[in-house]
């Protein structure tokens, strides 16, 4: 069972950066695709990005691209999204999630949730 704790939240002005983290448990994090969702008020959770499990793949939605960095520490049992340039339509609850290696990263289904954590950008 692996377990997932994200961090780094807040509220940010329009324009400013934010590094989400999230923790995970277990000792078999580097076999494990992580990847970032995020749920509006009143909106579909929808992906955000996600790193293969060796971190060699990466996949972004598209309205992110340029903007956010996804990234992991196998040694730390962590991934990071960097969200640089954000915009009032990013805020959200964004959750972390992983699933054990699969072929195509952008597709499948996610079997590990964390809590999530509020980024909520001010105009």
């Amino acid at each position: 069972q692996v377990q997932l704790v994200e961090s780094g939240g807040g509220v940010v002005q329009a324009g400013g950066s934010l590094r989400l983290s999230c923790a995970a448990s277990g000792r078999t994090f580097s076999t494990y695709d992580m990847a970032w969702f995020r749920q509006a008020p009143g909106k579909e959770r929808e992906s955000v990005a996600a790193i293969s499990w060796s971190g060699g793949n990466t996949y972004y939605a598209d309205s992110v691209k340029g903007r956010f960095t996804i990234s992991r520490d196998n040694a730390e049992n962590t991934v990071y999204l960097q969200m640089n340039s954000l915009k009032p339509e990013d805020t959200a609850v964004y959750y972390c999630a992983a699933r054990w290696r699969q072929p195509v990263l952008s597709k499948g289904h996610w079997d590990h949730w964390g809590q999530g954590t509020q980024v909520t950008v001010s105009s």
